[in-house]
């Protein structure tokens, strides 16, 4: 039976933007309007070969989207488009490569190379046939000079893993270093002596390309789109993982991440399948019934998916470890006056193993009669399981003192909710344990939120009867 290819694509961005995928065949209509008319301008033709890319890369089950930290995960076996001409093309490479690839023996190690058809340097460098390999590729270089992210995963990839692997670099900087329409231009030529790599591994030492995880990054991710292009439909890339961004601002964000992903084991990202980033933010979509979570990273789960794409979203920290816990919080309200009322709350979490104090919460509209509202809030620290949470209304003083003057003027029936802003309950979904908790008021005979006061809300019975059941 044929292994299939595991194709993984970290996308993070600081700006939502249009979803869009290349799943289709060169068009066009893809091409900028300057472009559309046989424009043979270098920058004309450096949009054809990447386009190019992407469509080859999506013939390998790789897809390009565009969302505010998504994280997409598409993992499909190779077609076999040209595989048979691509792969005696392949063999046709001469025995220097314009690409070096190198073979770190430690995390501080610069690199042993090791040369196409030479089996010596295999031994020299000490690459172990018994290992996996995890090959990096690096992408465009504006100075260059390897940026400092590839050594960091190196040393991440040697030290922290608890199988050893083989780990090497596909160092393409005379390549790379140029105008990026050239850079983009020399991608199929990379992916092709990469390719040639593997297919000498096989032959000389009897090292499956199943074996085998390219990490791409950037234009990176296209050459090893390219490499999977050019292997034959019996020796296919184990796994293929395409870190891409898209805006200057993320720079380097994506393989941050995914390195961040190797130095903390113990605290992987979770990402959550989701239409759009306004249903995440709106805690909706916080569920991993049926496949619809995965971790972020080096060790995300890796299983056979259709030909649908997956578009899955997340929040991290500003800095590593950038793991967050992600909560829905759903409420309520009773709004019994006339008009819509818009303050802002902070709310305070008690768990088991800490606390986190006046976390904002902003609606996106007024609350009126009845409506339930659903937002997500996350935490950059785990308080454990929740067991309290405190509930302010954050209004400006003089909204306090109108209150105030109202509810000394009208005289309201003893038995009333007292016209106003009242808050039952409040229901919570945390996302890393997929946990369902209520809490309701401490005080069940004063349900009415005061301005610059704080309301006290903790488990309701059934809840912590079912608890109790748990634990024994």
């Amino acid at each position: 039976m044929e292994n299939p290819l595991y194709v993984s694509i970290f996308l993070f961005l600081c700006i939502l933007i249009q979803s869009s995928a290349h799943g289709q065949s060169l068009r066009p209509g893809d091409l900028s309007p300057s472009c559309r008319e046989r424009n043979k301008s270098p920058l004309c033709r450096a949009q054809i070969e990447h386009l190019r890319a992407l469509s080859h890369m999506s013939k390998l089950g790789v897809w390009e989207h565009k969302e505010l930290h998504l994280l997409h995960e598409d993992m499909k076996g190779q077609e076999s488009f040209g595989r048979r001409s691509r792969a005696a093309e392949t063999n046709k490479i001469s025995q220097e490569t314009r690409t070096r690839f190198l073979l770190f023996r430690g995390e501080t190690d610069k690199g042993c190379q090791i040369r196409l058809n030479h089996s010596d340097t295999l031994q020299q460098c000490g690459f172990n046939s018994s290992l996996p390999l995890v090959m990096i590729v690096h992408g465009w270089l504006v100075d260059g000079i390897l940026e400092d992210w590839i050594w960091e995963m190196v040393a991440a990839l040697k030290s922290q893993l608890a199988q050893p692997v083989n780990v090497g670099l596909a160092e393409w900087v005379t390549l790379a270093h140029n105008h990026y329409t050239t850079a983009v231009r020399n991608t199929r030529l990379v992916g092709q002596e990469i390719a040639a790599l593997l297919q000498w591994l096989q032959e000389s030492v009897q090292f499956s390309p199943s074996h085998v995880h390219l990490i791409g990054y950037s234009l990176g991710a296209h050459v090893s789109g390219f490499a999977g292009s050019y292997m034959s439909r019996k020796h296919k890339i184990g796994r293929i993982t395409a870190i891409t961004q898209t805006v200057k601002c993320a720079h380097e964000r994506s393989v941050h991440l995914f390195i961040d992903s190797l130095l903390h084991a113990d605290m992987q990202s979770t990402a959550y399948l989701c239409r759009d980033m306004d249903s995440f933010s709106q805690g909706l979509c916080l569920s991993c019934k049926k496949g619809r979570c995965n971790t972020l990273g080096y060790h995300t789960r890796q299983e056979w998916q259709s030909k649908k794409s997956k578009s899955l979203f997340l929040v991290t920290r500003a800095q590593s470890p950038f793991k967050v816990y992600h909560y829905q919080f759903k409420i309520r309200f009773i709004n019994q006056t006339e008009n819509p009322v818009e303050p802002t709350f902070t709310v305070s979490f008690l768990g088991t193993r800490g606390e986190r104090q006046k976390i904002p919460i902003t609606l996106s509209k007024g609350i009126t009669s009845n409506e339930t509202y659903s937002f997500l809030i996350t935490l950059d620290v785990d308080i454990g399981e929740l067991i309290m949470i405190k509930f302010k209304w954050e209004n400006s003083m003089v909204w306090s003192n109108v209150w105030n003057t109202v509810q000394t003027i009208i005289p309201w029936r003893r038995e009333s909710l007292r016209s106003g802003l009242a808050l039952k309950s409040i229901r919570v979904k945390v996302g890393e344990t997929q946990q369902r908790m209520t809490f309701c008021s401490e005080n069940m005979n004063d349900l009415v939120l005061h301005p610059a006061r704080e309301k006290t809300f903790v488990r309701c019975e059934a809840n912590s009867e079912t608890l109790k059941r748990k634990i024994r």
